[in-house]
């Protein structure tokens, strides 16, 4: 299904920029946050917070209606029409003076990258399957992880010389450059027998068919679980590191040095999962996610924050554990659904999505004055994690023993 003139090489790095379009509008946003919410005039600084978290509402919001789309249409015109919603949105944040309607400009953002997104999954889903789709998605991740090391380097220096609104212009022509290359190289995906005729009851038996599969609805919960606790240190990290450590400065070569953390992750995973099996590096990631926040809890249980160096320590961990995590735990999702993979990766991405939204929220509001919430969060998505994957994992067991 690969065009005989794109490498397998420029597939994963394009599917990795078309996710990056994604991190940038997010990631290099985060150093600009306090000097946004100055500009709009809030008055809490947690309410800067929802600048962050609220795209990925869109992301959610968007899958559910361009997944299907493209098992009818194909990959391609999904991705150009999303992308189109996302000019429109980055013109609503570059222009208003409220709030509200920055709040609004950002889901609508994330419901047009929400595309591309959705699309990069379906794609490599399209073109690989088992452990290899596996491999191929942890390269995808990898490289996508390049763009937070950088990006929040990225939107220091455009808000200093620039102000904060050249960081939303700069995505902007980041996202067109990669629209181009992704129009003139990458081939439809999508083979015609596939093609599911367009109704508006083919959403309706997706859904069905979605949740009737018991390993893409548990392994759907885990990543939404997981998405969530993560998305808690994406919107609070700036908090954190620049109001409670006062190392505004330092804060992007922080974010960058615990995002490659992840990438490191995601790099080894891409070579262990296909000797060890994604089921395997899923139980021990999740048992080494609990351990670590279990520790950091009972270490400091007072309310007062370690050292920085202490803390970094604590968050390369808990993030190299997430790196093993997130693509092992949407391909399990994305397994049995090669049938109905834009259905499938839109219904994944919207409900793991519409989870980590009010997890990241309810908890981000907690953190304040001490990160301790923070790894209480993380405790307890980690517990809930591990209670259902434990269950299906017995359930598998006793379904293949009576076979």
């Amino acid at each position: 299904m690969q065009n005989t003139n794109q490498s397998q090489l420029e597939f994963v790095v394009l599917m990795a920029a078309l996710m990056s379009i994604v991190a940038l509008s997010i990631d290099a946003v985060l150093p600009a946050l306090p000097v946004i919410g100055d500009y709009l005039g809030t008055l809490n600084a947690n309410n800067d917070q929802q600048i962050i978290t609220m795209i990925f509402l869109g992301l959610g919001i968007g899958q559910l209606i361009f997944g299907p789309l493209s098992d009818s249409f194909g990959r391609k015109p999904i991705v150009y029409i999303g992308f189109i919603v996302f000019i429109i949105a980055s013109i609503i944040c570059l222009t208003t003076k409220n709030f509200e309607m920055m709040i609004f400009g950002r889901v609508l953002q994330g419901i047009g990258l929400s595309s591309p997104r959705t699309m990069c999954i379906a794609m490599v889903r399209d073109s690989y399957s088992g452990d290899y789709m596996a491999k191929i998605l942890s390269i995808v991740v990898m490289v996508f992880i390049l763009v937070p090391v950088v990006a929040p380097t990225l939107g220091q220096f455009l808000m200093t010389y620039f102000g904060w609104k050249s960081i939303f212009s700069f995505t902007l022509v980041f996202g067109l450059g990669v629209m181009i290359w992704f129009w003139l190289r990458q081939p439809e995906t999508l083979h015609d027998k596939y093609k599911i005729p367009y109704r508006l009851k083919v959403f309706k038996t997706g859904t069905i068919e979605f949740f009737k599969i018991r390993n893409a609805v548990i392994f759907t919960l885990l990543s939404g679980l997981i998405t969530g606790s993560f998305m808690v240190y994406l919107s609070t990290s700036q908090q954190i590191f620049e109001k409670q450590y006062d190392l505004a400065e330092q804060f992007p070569l922080i974010f960058a040095s615990l995002a490659i953390s992840v990438g490191l992750a995601t790099y080894l995973n891409s070579t262990l999962v296909v000797k060890y099996g994604m089921h395997r590096i899923v139980n021990w990631s999740l048992l080494a996610f609990v351990v670590t926040s279990l520790l950091f809890i009972i270490l400091f249980n007072n309310n007062q924050n370690p050292s920085i160096f202490v803390l970094i320590g604590f968050f390369a961990v808990q993030f190299f554990t997430i790196g093993f995590l997130f693509g092992n735990l949407r391909a399990l999702a994305m397994e049995p659904l090669g049938h109905i993979a834009g259905i499938g990766a839109a219904i994944n991405g919207f409900v793991s999505t519409v989870m980590a939204v009010p997890i990241a929220n309810f908890i981000g509001s907690y953190v304040q004055d001490s990160v301790q919430p923070l790894f209480i969060g993380f405790l307890v998505c980690g517990l809930i994690s591990l209670v259902l994957f434990y269950a299906n994992s017995r359930k598998i067991a006793s379904v293949l023993k009576q076979v």
